[in-house]
């Protein structure tokens, strides 16, 4: 073959081919528009409806990978690759891949799962997996977190739904737990009509559930209680200080002390002589 023969050949080839591969090229660039612009778009739609924020987001990301999947099988007809007669030999790739993916694809399974029975919605504070965060979104392999100081945490979601979920906004409202030393010289009994005091100086205590004074026990240098109120849970923190800063008020003005740690250290009589003669 001469070299005119070789170019020729070249030319029809890239002729061929060139224009089906920048084809394939800007109808992958225009998926990955049109993919995007179909996600913002359904999100817009549901959240107008009020529809579940964290079902509207997961499904905003199912339609454009839906999208981008659509489009690639596309372009491998293209280049006339036939799926349909590779049965055999798709169903095989894809169970290599099923088994080199296991963890993606378990991740996927558990995105699911955390779907269908819904521990937590999108805007919920919740500790998980050792992270503590509010929800951002639930995505098809991760679950996505913003931290109380603004950092963004990426969950497995195969960790989130394999591990303890603690959801503290779940609920209307949540009891504050405030603790509280009283030295052993204060009377009880005066003690408790004290801190019944404390509720009914917080803004924001509820009268149902009722507040409790509980004697939780006799630590090592105090009388140890626990002042117990309700609230809703959107003031939770802020019930919590006021507790705090009523129950140290009520305390001092009725001078009743707080003890510091005390530790006694008795000492054998011959080592006290021999400390002695020095």
């Amino acid at each position: 073959m001469d070299l005119k023969s070789l170019w020729n050949s070249l030319a029809n080839l890239g002729a061929t081919w060139g224009l089906r591969i920048v084809g394939v090229i800007v109808a992958l660039i225009l998926a990955f528009w049109i993919s995007g612009w179909a996600r913002r778009a359904l999100v817009r739609s549901l959240e107008r409806r009020n529809f579940d924020l964290t079902l509207t987001r997961f499904f905003g990301a199912l339609l454009r990978y839906a999208i981008l999947a659509g489009a690639i099988i596309g372009c491998l007809g293209v280049f006339g690759i036939q799926t349909a007669s590779f049965a055999a030999a798709i169903a095989a790739i894809g169970l290599a891949i099923g088994l080199a993916l296991q963890g993606t694809l378990s991740n996927f399974a558990a995105g699911v799962m955390l779907l269908v029975f819904r521990p937590f919605n999108v805007g919920d504070l919740i500790n998980v997996a050792g992270q503590l965060g509010i929800v951002d979104a639930l995505q098809l392999f991760t679950t996505d977190l913003n931290t109380l100081d603004n950092r963004k945490l990426v969950v497995p979601n195969s960790a989130v739904f394999g591990a303890v979920i603690e959801n503290f906004t779940a609920r209307p409202t949540r009891r504050v737990d405030v603790k509280v030393g009283v030295a052993y010289a204060a009377d009880v009994d005066r003690t408790r009509e004290v801190l019944e005091t404390v509720p009914g100086q917080v803004e924001g205590v509820l009268a149902d559930p009722p507040s409790q004074i509980f004697l939780e026990g006799l630590g090592a240098s105090s009388v140890d209680w626990q002042v117990r109120v309700w609230c809703t849970t959107d003031q939770y923190w802020d019930v919590y200080q006021g507790v705090v800063r009523a129950t140290k008020k009520a305390l001092d003005d009725a001078r009743l002390s707080i003890p510091f740690p005390q530790m006694d250290i008795h000492l054998d009589t011959p080592v006290v002589a021999a400390l002695g003669k020095r």
